[in-house]
């Protein structure tokens, strides 16, 4: 076998800090009180947290140990498909962590804030024009909550203009979110399935769009990988009979520099700011997901706002049609830090640049594994690819097979069974930050184990060998799921 990342290296065990510590250990010394000693009532006597007692070394070996159980996108590639894993660049941690941002307080005065003000202004800015919208909100904490912000425009300006409306038309290739953001606005989904291509259909959009139908939610690109090639026309349609158009950008990453999103029809898009703009991505936050939307619909933006005017930046909550604060305050600032210093280091050539490898990456791949393994949408795609398991099923091998497999080669396994348009889905995203080498040996690996889903099958079916631990009973987790500690 070539050499591949996956190794049966040293793999420390980890007992619990209760079992490691020993009474009068410490690993840090308070400086000697300068008030009296107050003793605990009574009845408190004894009680307490129950902290064990370690040393400085204890404590840092336990955490270090932690870390080495896990899989980061700082430690190999990881081709998560739809999520975009890429390589976050450590100028944007070093900008995040300057006193001025890291340490300013939520709570602190405009005037006590003006370069985050400042900051924040100029990333509207950039977005729209990056995005072609006209105006932009900071605040969603994520992805899904700005979709829940794109859905709470929509019902807003449908009120406002006098005919409230009850659904929203839904592709097969959206992501999984878009039914349940608009769920959460009282939206019935529409669901309408894509051609042939792997994209949605005018004719279909037109069956389904009717008075009471307040939009389309449209990934574009969609979960395939491939791009909305009718966009244009469905926009059309939609707005010729009073709808709106909700563009999900997660995937923005592959079209910057290429598309317009307000030019093609889109009348609210949001961001990912950790897929397109490499920011930390995953472990539940905090996220960032700016939503862009055209100018008829700014005014229903949420509040506060950042405003400028005789020299001096404010929030300002006066917008009567706004939907209302997302957030305590105004946004994960930290994150917007980030992504605004990959902005500025990149620059405008260099963002499309950076779209234009994250495509190329993903038709090598495609190229290099088509007759490997099945592609079920042989034609260019943009930023991810999608495979599915139907090769390997004539010798007993399925996608989860694979995928615990190339565990033990010491990758992160790709998106599985997602987008369920494609049975068996195996979706590959390389993203622009890896190098070609990586991306052959990864590559290799998946040849290699679909030559033994052919040679020895069962290798696959006991995949992980090699990782800290196997291969988890799951009928047995389904069946009795152990849901305390």
């Amino acid at each position: 076998m070539k050499e591949f990342p996956g190794a049966g290296g040293l793999i420390l065990n980890e007992p619990l800090l209760w079992e490691q510590g020993r009474r009068g250990r410490s690993g840090y010394s308070l400086p000697r009180p300068d008030v009296a000693r107050a003793e605990p009532p009574a009845e408190l006597a004894g009680e307490g947290p129950d902290f064990p007692d370690l040393s400085e070394a204890e404590v840092v070996r336990h955490y270090i140990r932690l870390s080495q159980w896990n899989f980061s996108v700082d430690a190999g590639f990881y081709p998560l498909g739809s999520c975009t894993m890429k390589y976050n660049p450590k100028t944007n941690e070093r900008q995040a962590s300057r006193p001025g941002f890291a340490g300013a307080h939520p709570l602190l005065p405009a005037a006590l804030c003006q370069g985050a003000l400042e900051l924040m202004a100029a990333l509207e800015c950039l977005l729209a024009e990056i995005t072609g919208m006209d105006a932009v909100t900071l605040q969603p904490a994520a992805g899904a909550q700005g979709e829940l912000a794109g859905m709470l425009i929509f019902h807003a300006y449908h009120r406002q203009q006098g005919r409230p409306r009850s659904k929203i038309i839904v592709p097969d290739t959206a992501h999984g979110t878009n039914p349940a953001s608009a769920a959460l606005c009282g939206y019935t989904a529409v669901p309408v399935a894509s051609n042939e291509r792997g994209v949605i259909s005018p004719e279909a959009v037109a069956s389904v769009m009717d008075a009471e139908t307040a939009g389309i939610m449209v990934t574009n690109p969609n979960t395939l990988g491939l791009f909305e090639e009718n966009i244009r026309a469905v926009a059309e349609i939609v707005h010729g009979r009073g709808g709106l158009v909700y563009g999900d950008g997660a995937n923005m990453n592959a079209v910057l520099g290429q598309v317009h999103m307000g030019e093609i029809g889109v009348d609210v898009l949001h961001l990912n700011l950790h897929k397109t703009f490499s920011t930390p991505h995953g472990g539940g936050g905090p996220g960032a997901g700016p939503v862009c939307v055209r100018r008829r619909l700014e005014p229903f933006l949420p509040v506060p706002r950042v405003r400028y005017a005789d020299g001096v930046y404010t929030f300002s909550d006066d917008y009567p049609l706004s939907i209302g604060k997302l957030q305590a305050f105004w946004g994960n600032m930290g994150n917007l830090v980030r992504a605004y210093s990959y902005i500025l280091s990149l620059g405008a050539a260099n963002l499309k640049r950076a779209s234009q490898l994250a495509v190329l990456a993903a038709n090598y791949i495609k190229e290099r594994l088509k007759g490997v393994y099945h592609l079920p949408y042989d034609r260019p795609c943009m930023h991810e690819c999608v495979f599915s398991d139907k090769l390997q099923q004539a010798h007993r091998v399925s996608t989860l097979d694979i995928a615990k497999r190339l565990m033990d080669y010491g990758y992160h396994p790709p998106t599985i069974y997602f987008p369920l348009v494609v049975p068996g889905a195996i979706m590959i995203e390389p993203t622009e930050t890896e190098s070609k080498e990586t991306i052959d040996r990864f590559i290799e690996a998946m040849q290699a184990i679909a030559a033994e889903a052919e040679q020895s099958p069962d290798t696959l079916h006991q995949a992980p060998t090699r990782c800290r631990r196997r291969r988890l009973d799951e009928t047995a987790a389904a069946r009795k799921p152990r849901l305390t500690g």
